[in-house]
C-alpha cells in the first residue's frame, strides 16, 4: 500500500467525477511518467481500476434506464471478440506484452486522439448535423455495421492500451446514431458497453502477468472519494476551462511518451 499511489487514485477519481473523462485517458500516463510502471503493468493494472469504476457508473444508469442495450449488444458483437483476439494474439506472438517503445508510442497516439476528441467536442453537433442532414437512410442502413465494426477497433484498443472505451465510443455513437440518442442515453450506452470489455481486458492482462493488484487497491482507495468529491464538484467549475487544461495535459503525456 502507498499513500502516493493512493492520492493519485483521488486526483483520477476527482476529475472522472467532474468531467466524465475515462480514468484509463488519465491513470496510465501517471502511472508511466510519474511512479515508473512499465507500461504493460500500467495498462493492465489501469483496466481493472477502469473496470470496477465503470461497474459503479454502469450500475446506477441501469436503474435509470438511461443506456440503449440494442446498441449495447451490437458494440459488444465487435469489441469483445476482437478483445479476446487481441490477448490471445499478445500471448501467442508477444509473450503477453508489447515491446516497451511501440507500446508507448501507441498510447501517446491515442492519449492524443482522446485529446483532439475533447477540444473539437464543441464542434460535434454541426457535424452531427451535416450526417442527419447528408446520410439519412443510408446511414441508417449501415448502422448495424458501422457499430460493430467501430466496437472491433475500440476492443483492440482498450485491450492494447486501456484508452478508448469512453471518449471514442461516445463520439462513435454520436456520428453513428445522430438521430436516435441524446446526451445521457450516450453515457449510459457507453459506460455499460465498457464493463464487460474492460473487465474481459483486464482478466487478460491478469492472465498474461501485467497487473499489479497491491497498486490497484491503493489507486482504488483514493479513487472512491475522489469521484464523489468531484461528482458534487461537477457543474461549479467553468467547463471549458477544465476541458482545455485537461486536453493539454493528455497532449503533454502523449508528446512524453512518443518522444520516449
Amino acid at each position: 500500500m502507498d499513500l502516493g499511489y493512493s492520492v493519485a487514485g483521488m486526483f483520477v477519481g476527482f476529475l472522472v467525477g467532474l468531467t466524465g473523462v475515462g480514468g484509463g485517458s488519465l491513470m496510465a500516463p501517471i502511472l508511466i511518467l510519474f511512479f515508473g510502471f512499465s507500461p504493460a503493468v500500467a495498462v493492465g493494472t489501469d483496466l481493472w481500476f477502469a473496470a470496477i469504476t465503470k461497474i459503479v457508473g454502469g450500475a446506477i444508469h441501469h436503474r435509470v434506464g438511461s443506456p440503449d442495450w440494442q446498441i449495447v449488444r451490437r458494440l459488444m458483437l465487435g469489441s469483445l471478440p476482437a478483445a479476446g483476439v487481441t490477448l490471445l494474439w499478445l500471448a501467442l506472438f508477444h509473450e503477453g506484452r508489447l515491446e516497451q517503445g511501440f507500446l508507448l508510442h501507441l498510447l501517446g497516439g491515442a492519449l492524443f486522439a482522446v485529446a483532439l476528441i475533447m477540444l473539437l467536442k464543441p464542434r460535434l453537433g454541426p457535424i452531427m448535423a451535416i450526417f442527419r442532414n447528408q446520410m439519412g437512410a443510408s446511414m441508417r442502413q449501415r448502422q448495424l455495421v458501422a457499430t460493430i465494426v467501430g466496437g472491433a477497433a475500440v476492443g483492440v484498443l482498450v485491450t492494447l492500451t486501456s484508452v478508448g472505451a469512453g471518449a471514442v465510443v461516445a463520439v462513435l455513437l454520436a456520428l453513428v446514431y445522430p438521430m436516435r440518442l441524446g446526451a445521457r442515453t450516450i453515457v449510459g450506452t457507453d459506460i455499460i458497453h465498457a464493463v464487460p470489455l474492460t473487465l474481459l481486458a483486464a482478466m487478460g492482462h491478469s492472465w498474461l502477468g501485467n497487473v499489479d493488484f497491491w497498486l490497484l487497491v491503493s489507486l482504488l482507495l483514493g479513487s472512491v472519494p475522489g469521484i464523489a468529491v468531484g461528482s458534487l464538484t461537477a457543474g461549479k467549475v467553468n467547463d471549458d476551462l477544465v476541458r482545455y487544461a485537461l486536453a493539454a495535459m493528455l497532449i503533454v503525456s502523449a508528446i512524453k511518451m512518443v518522444t520516449s
